[in-house]
């Protein structure tokens, strides 16, 4: 389920503060040292980094 429409402009990931990207049922973090991906359920992002997926 795609985000509302300007809620990406104004998300950013909490442990670096970079963009976000939507991604399958993702956020994706810009940033190039971090890429941490924050789950989206029921159409809320869980912007929690204990609950983000490390890269790898």
């Amino acid at each position: 389920m795609p985000l509302e429409a300007g809620l990406l402009e104004i998300l950013a990931c909490p442990a670096c503060h970079a963009p976000l990207k939507e991604q399958d049922a993702e956020l994706v973090c810009t940033g190039q040292d971090c890429g941490l991906a924050y789950p989206v359920r029921d159409g809320i992002p869980v912007l929690l980094v204990d609950e983000a997926r490390r890269p790898g």
